[in-house]
């Protein structure tokens, strides 16, 4: 049975209670949305906590949630009042580390005043003993900032248990929860420093010249040691997984092909003098469905496979309908070839999940408008005349269509399902990009829905249009 969905990212969103982001407890607006409509997926953006860094794929712990995004509101007995919040609510674009600031002294004061009875309470000392990587984690953070270990052991137990509630909401709703296991992690991180034995510090990903990137790419994220994880039977990734359980139903296998092979670069190095590691391409295949198969085994949550980019289909592919696992079909790129004609909706392989954008990808009316010769192939397979401008008729079409390819899943950004409504959207059309992939941009990152998720969730156009995509 096909299963129709939204993608959110959780930092773009915002309701009238919230704190300058989004919050856990406003994606109970999401999960009623989803009912309402008559999807079943809402799929979030990586949750784990990222520090001082930008990107959610870029976490300081496997398995922490980030503290920032939690609802204060619906903390008992505030010692504070919310009100130096109200600034950063009405910001266009998200002011990460100011939230994370003030947040992080307002909740100083809820500890003050709440954690001396919580640490008397059975569930907290079983979240604790539940989570045995919590006590490595917390002491990380308390040698990277100034509170101590209980307090950041007091923001894991409020982000499991808000999270929880989003879980047991989505349940009561009959909405699955996605989440997204970003691929790899910083240097600065509580796993580098719990499992250094786990990483090759001798080597940093990124990935060979292509002819998006005439020099390559360096990401500089450790890569993982698979022979040290294999010989522990990979149960770092069922701790993560384990991890998972609590919140969601699917997941996310961010940058699959790291699982078959990775580009690997030494630290000192230029990203086209770096090798793939295996360096024979006839172990890749062995490599990702040893790992994969692993992950499969670890837990009942079901995976649905980033298999993009350079080579990532030819590579992936057959391992993962083998397995089971669905891939992505990203419906501008289903083209027999770079320059080929777009492959018909109905020959999509039915074990995947087709989508019409990514995070680090263009929404399609600005696709349109910057790739032409893209959109005038495009054109052509719909039989359309080719205008510069994507009409709102036609995007919704777009979206329609990918609704009806004969992958099992459809998922879209929310976002492309506001850009229908200029009311919904932003005026500028390049204020709606969310991250530019492969490039340094004080817009990455900081991207907020122009309207509360109260208008979008109450829009009825909006609704009815959903509605009818199915």
């Amino acid at each position: 049975m096909q299963k129709h969905g939204i993608f959110c990212p959780l930092f773009s969103l915002r309701s009238q209670k919230s704190c300058g982001i989004g919050e856990f407890l406003d994606l109970f607006f999401l999960i009623d949305f989803c009912h309402e409509i008559g999807f079943d997926i809402l799929q979030i953006s990586p949750l784990n906590d990222t520090g001082p860094n930008d990107s959610p794929f870029s976490p300081i712990s496997s398995c922490a949630l980030d503290p920032i995004y939690l609802s204060l509101h619906a903390l008992p007995d505030p010692p504070l009042p919310l009100t130096p919040f109200v600034p950063f609510n009405k910001l266009t674009r998200l002011d990460r580390n100011a939230v994370r600031e003030q947040k992080i002294s307002w909740l100083q004061s809820y500890f003050a005043t709440h954690f001396p009875t919580l640490s008397k309470e059975n569930s907290y000392h079983q979240f604790l003993s539940q989570n045995p990587w919590l006590f490595p984690y917390a002491t990380f953070k308390a040698e990277h900032e100034p509170q101590g270990v209980d307090f950041h052991l007091f923001l894991q137990y409020l982000s499991f248990s808000q999270m929880k509630e989003v879980r047991a909401k989505a349940d009561k709703a009959n909405i699955f929860l996605k989440g997204d296991l970003p691929f790899l992690l910083p240097l600065l991180s509580a796993d580098l420093s719990m499992y250094p034995h786990l990483f090759r510090l001798d080597q940093v990903a990124g990935a060979p010249p292509d002819k998006y990137n005439q020099n390559g790419q360096k990401w500089g994220f450790p890569i993982y040691d698979f022979e040290a994880m294999r010989s522990d039977g990979f149960s770092w990734w069922k701790k993560r997984l384990e991890v998972f359980e609590n919140f969601y139903h699917f997941y996310r296998i961010d940058h699959t092909l790291g699982f078959f092979r990775i580009w690997a670069i030494p630290p000192d190095k230029e990203p086209q003098e770096g090798s793939f590691i295996p360096e024979d391409p006839t172990l890749w295949p062995l490599q990702g469905k040893e790992i994969l198969s692993k992950l499969l085994s670890f837990s009942s949550l079901k995976p649905i496979a980033e298999n993009l980019g350079a080579n990532a289909q030819q590579v992936t592919s057959q391992t993962l309908k083998s397995l089971g696992i669905p891939g992505t079909r990203v419906l501008r790129w289903e083209r027999y070839d770079e320059v080929g004609e777009y492959i018909p909706y109905h020959l999509y392989d039915p074990l995947s999940m087709t989508t019409v954008s990514t995070i680090d990808l263009e929404p399609v009316p600005l696709w349109w408008k910057n790739s032409p010769q893209e959109a005038f192939a495009f054109a052509k397979f719909k039989g359309w005349e080719f205008t510069p401008t994507l009409s709102r008729e036609k995007h919704l079409e777009i979206l329609r269509d990918s609704h009806h390819t004969s992958s099992q899943y459809h998922i879209n950004s929310l976002q492309e399902y506001l850009l229908i409504f200029p009311e919904l959207s932003w005026p500028n059309l390049e204020e709606e990009q969310i991250n530019r992939a492969g490039t340094i941009s004080p817009t990455n990152w900081t991207y907020r829905f122009r309207p509360f998720v109260e208008e979008i969730v109450e829009h009825a156009s909006l609704k009815e249009a959903l509605i009818n995509l199915r």
